[in-house]
């Protein structure tokens, strides 16, 4: 990955102004990998599999008037370009309860791939847990998001859970969610 170049992208916390922009970032991905998740009645395995032809997927539009939280343990974190535009955002959540911080979402624009500004939003989100008291950070992920996932494991994230069933009878039928979550320090 190449390291980001501070001087390229601006990050601050999302202001309403941004969110027809947040809305329309293309968050679809293409992968020549996907994960294999293998059941058993003891457990689960995963293995990283290639697939041919590459896979593309592109998610559905949220269900409007979803998620417009507005308090104290919520934030969406956004990265601007140098010309301005929406390079990803990440969006994020804090459960006093168990200590968790949720990734809601995070998404980076294709032409900004590779040049650390998903791991620089995913430091916004490290920041706030911090802040918030967070004994560890929390996201799901589908299995065939390959890329994804091993950035997440780069960044430090391990999986810790697996749920065949939470796409069953969405455009993501097939596929598995993976958990995965790494200590906030």
């Amino acid at each position: 990955m190449t390291p980001v170049d501070d001087t390229a992208y601006r990050y601050r916390a999302a202001a309403p102004e941004d969110t027809e922009a947040i809305g329309a970032l293309d968050g679809s991905f293409t992968t020549d990998t996907v994960f294999q998740v293998t059941v058993t009645e003891d457990g689960f395995a995963l293995r990283e599999i290639p697939v041919d032809p590459p896979l593309t997927k592109v998610f559905p539009e949220d269900e409007p008037g979803g998620d417009d939280r507005d308090d104290t343990d919520s934030r969406t974190f956004v990265a601007h370009g140098a010309a301005g535009d929406l390079a990803g955002f990440v969006a994020v959540s804090y459960s006093a309860w168990n200590r968790r911080l949720t990734i809601e979402d995070i998404e980076v624009a294709p032409e900004h791939r590779g040049r650390g500004v998903g791991r620089a939003l995913m430091g916004l989100a490290v920041e706030f847990a911090r802040e918030r008291g967070a004994g560890h950070i929390w996201l799901e992920v589908t299995s065939v998001n390959a890329p994804a996932i091993q950035a997440y494991r780069r960044m430090g994230f391990a999986f810790c859970g697996l749920d065949t069933s939470l796409y069953e009878g969405t455009a993501s039928a097939g596929e598995q969610a993976l958990y995965m979550s790494m200590p906030c320090r």
